[in-house]
């Protein structure tokens, strides 16, 4: 595919991690399985558990759609904007579930690992001059 044709193996590996941790956040715990996990933390936003539910389902839709996103801009800002979020989603957990950060393989290390290949994927944008 043409589009991928300047890039770096670096920019092609942080575009495929942070794609796929994305579409599967959005595929498994959200559309497939709407995990208890998720149901929790938007509890605190929506009170009737139905409307937890729908929100659920559309939230997934987005990441889904945010992980194509990110598997084929050509700007920096989208990588810039995945830092940003994964920083809210960060504060959101933090403010509600704290106890969640205690677990393994909790929120606070997948999103500075994520937060970090963004990062890089930008300064690999930059090299490859395919925008920024």
């Amino acid at each position: 595919m043409r589009l991928f044709l300047n890039q770096t193996p670096v920019l092609l590996m942080c575009r495929a991690a942070l794609s796929f941790s994305w579409i599967y956040q959005g595929v498994v715990p959200k559309i497939l399985y709407c995990s208890t996990g998720e149901t929790e933390l938007l509890g605190h936003l929506i009170p009737v558990y139905q409307w937890v539910c729908i929100a659920i389902v559309w939230m997934g839709a987005a990441e889904i759609a945010f992980g194509v996103l990110l598997l084929i801009a050509t700007k920096g800002w989208v990588f810039w904007l995945n830092v940003v979020a994964l920083s809210g989603l960060l504060l959101f957990v933090a403010l509600f579930e704290p106890g969640m950060l205690t677990l393994p393989f909790n929120p606070l290390t997948l999103n500075i690992a994520l937060i970090a290949l963004s990062a890089i994927a930008v300064m690999e944008l930059k090299k490859s001059n395919t925008g920024s």
